[in-house]
Formats: C-alpha cells, structure tokens, sequence
C-alpha cells in the first residue's frame, strides 16, 4: 500500500506570531501515531510571482490513507485546525497517495 500525504501551502495572516503556531502544530503531530514524518519550512528562494503570496510548506506523511483519516478525524486535529484556520490568510490543501520515483539514500 502507498503511502498517503497530506500537503499544506500558507500565506500567514500578518499580525500572527507564526512560531507560536508552529510549535502548536510540532505539539500536535508528535502525539499522533498515524503521522509518519512531518517536515515543514518557510520559502526563501522563490519569486514573489512564482509563490503567489504562499510562506509556508507543512507536509505529513502516513502510511496509508486510513491513517491520515484517522488523523484527520482525530478530536485534537479538529480542535487545532479550527484555531489554525484563524491565522491563514489564504491556504491550499493537497492530499495524495505517494508515488515514488526515487527512493530516499539509505
């Protein structure tokens, strides 16, 4: 079975205090056991034309896509994304089962 992820884009609203929220969202995946890996980061390179106001990448990985509806499900996952959706300006959500091309180096 493929793994599952589950792909967030932000535009931060401007008055908040991003690593606030981040350590929330760190608090948050590191108690849930469905999540496989969680890696995020804040655009650096990229063109304000390309990036279309988007900051921030959040990416979690599952084992499968029963896992991410089990996280997604989860009381505390709702509880945070209520209080998360009220410091975006704007987002997109993205959520796929993974194809890998090239495995990562042992």
């Amino acid at each position: 079975m493929a793994e599952f992820k589950h792909l967030v884009l932000v535009k931060f609203k401007d008055d908040v205090v991003v690593e606030d929220v981040l350590k929330g969202m760190e608090k948050l995946v590191s108690e849930m056991d469905t999540v496989k890996s969680f890696v995020w980061g804040q655009d650096i390179e990229s063109m304000e034309m390309l990036r279309q106001g988007f900051t921030h990448a959040f990416l979690m990985t599952f084992n499968s896509k029963d896992d991410f509806t089990a996280f997604a499900s989860h009381p505390n996952h709702v509880e945070f994304s209520t209080t998360f959706s009220t410091f975006i300006e704007k987002a997109i959500l993205l959520d796929f089962p993974a194809i890998t091309v090239k495995p990562a180096a042992a």
